[in-house]
């Protein structure tokens, strides 16, 4: 589902209606984050679930 151009400009009013013009741009900053954040720790979760695990065959016996 995408959004068009209305829809948009819509969100966009309720926002400035909720938030008001002047806390806008931190609102929006503090998304970027959020979204930033994310693809950051969904990136890290990748790059763990490529590297070889440590099988339970290869430990030495302690016993």
């Amino acid at each position: 589902m995408q959004l068009g151009p209305l829809e948009l400009g819509l969100i966009l009013v309720i926002v400035l209606l909720i938030f008001g013009a002047g806390k806008l741009p931190e609102v929006f900053r503090s998304m970027g984050e959020g979204i930033r954040e994310f693809r950051q720790a969904a990136s890290t979760d990748e790059k763990e679930d490529k590297a070889p695990a440590d099988s339970p065959n290869n430990k030495p016996q302690t016993s």
